[in-house]
């Protein structure tokens, strides 16, 4: 599996699917499932921006905070994160990445390497590459099956223009995803495997959107996120995601 360097920690919630022409019946009609499972596709049609907010347990690092993720379709995203009394912000305006370091005052693009990570992830967490995937070069592939705790899940995973892969353990019984697997760097720029399990699915304006993430890398537990509140359509303007 080619590495899935992680934009951030919000990046663990990039629980859209998406294909493209030529992926295999079994994927596409798994696809269907989803979408349908998610809330259908007419429920995902009207959904132009997204607004979740909860807490962070970052159990290695020994801090927790607050947080709070905006999206805006098709590729737009930005992240606050409250940290030790801090705000840390990053965002993706549809073409650049940036970040602003409280402890310096700085706000900066991010590295080009951190890009490109930021431009899938914006992307990936919308709906629009689900729904129009013809349109963002992404690839979409069955590969099987595989058994967790005596428990089966299919497995789909989606490759990303620039080559990027994640790996998605689809529940056959409600056909949302259980968890994703991916490499990414740690906080000393080392390569790790990083599994993140979604739960506590609930319906919000008829869309199920998981509430708690738990976040094990190389085996071992990093950390959990909590949402405590979504919201749909507030009106997100395009300047909100600038520098």
């Amino acid at each position: 599996m080619k590495k899935f360097f992680t934009f951030s920690l919000l990046g663990l919630f990039l629980l859209s699917f998406v294909c493209s022409p030529g992926f295999s019946q079994d994927a596409k009609k798994l696809l269907d499932d989803v979408i349908t499972a998610s809330g259908g596709r007419k429920v995902m049609e009207a959904i132009k921006d997204t607004t979740f907010s909860g807490t962070m347990d970052l159990v290695q690092m020994g801090i927790s905070g607050t947080f709070t993720f905006y999206q805006k379709e098709p590729n737009m995203m930005r992240q606050d994160m409250e940290l030790m009394g801090m705000t840390i912000t990053s965002a993706f305006d549809g073409k650049t990445g940036w970040s602003f370091n409280p402890e310096t005052g700085a706000t900066e693009d991010l590295p080009e390497q951190a890009q490109e990570t930021a431009k899938n992830e914006a992307l990936g967490f919308g709906n629009s590459c689900m729904l129009y995937p013809e349109k963002y070069g992404i690839t979409f592939a069955d590969k099987g099956k595989e058994t967790v705790e005596g428990k089966e899940y299919l497995l789909l995973e989606m490759t990303f223009e620039n080559g990027d892969t994640s790996l998605f353990y689809i529940d056959p019984g409600t056909f949302l995803p259980y968890m994703m697997k991916s490499m990414t760097l740690n906080e000393m720029g080392i390569e790790v495997e990083q599994e993140s399990i979604m739960g506590t699915y609930k319906k919000v304006d008829e869309l199920n959107f998981a509430h708690s993430v738990t976040i094990y890398r190389d085996g071992e537990l990093f950390g959990s996120i909590d949402v405590d509140e979504v919201k749909f359509n507030t009106g997100l303007e395009d300047s909100f995601f600038k520098k």
